[in-house]
């Protein structure tokens, strides 16, 4: 097997959609640094959406992005609290899958507290293989060759092998 196409986790984002600023956006950001130990960034509104009570530039979110082995243990223990399927529907030709976790609480460690509240996050995550700078890099840029990219079936087979995943088929 050739080491160059085995995939890798470049990263995972997560996202937590409030909806609205003031205490439950800092509620969230502070389940966020406990589950994920790292400080997220707040996500803002692009427009007025005055149906929602949205105004532009308005803080309404917060999201983190995990590299390395931070993203590995996050993606480990978040699939587990997703219930360990996946929808084949869920992954997209370029080697990118996302879902979501309805409860904070389905992580280790966390408990419902009535004050906070619960809150959902999105999770998406993003493969690689190895080279794959050539085609993002300044100096000497290339075209990235076909055996290199990911395709969706590449990535469905690493996540069933790397964490055990049943992906179930679409209908």
């Amino acid at each position: 097997m050739n080491v160059m196409l085995v995939p890798r986790i470049d990263k995972v984002v997560v996202h937590v959609g409030v909806g609205e600023s003031g205490q439950r956006l800092v509620n969230a950001e502070r389940i966020m640094k406990a589950i994920m130990h790292q400080q997220p960034v707040r996500s803002i509104a692009k427009k007025t959406l005055t149906n929602f009570g949205i105004k532009k530039n308005e803080p309404i979110g917060a999201k983190l992005t995990l590299r390395g082995k931070a993203a590995e243990e996050f993606l480990t223990t978040a699939l587990k609290a997703a219930g360990s399927t996946l929808k084949e529907s869920q992954f997209d030709e370029q080697g990118n899958f996302s879902f979501g976790i309805e409860e904070h609480t389905d992580f280790p460690g966390m408990r419902y507290d009535p004050e906070i509240g619960i809150f959902g996050m999105d999770v998406s995550v993003a493969l690689k293989r190895a080279g794959y700078r050539i085609a993002r890099r300044r100096v000497s840029q290339k075209k990235l060759p076909s055996r290199q990219r990911l395709c969706k079936d590449d990535t469905i087979n690493f996540v069933k092998e790397k964490f055990g995943i049943v992906i179930l088929e679409a209908a």
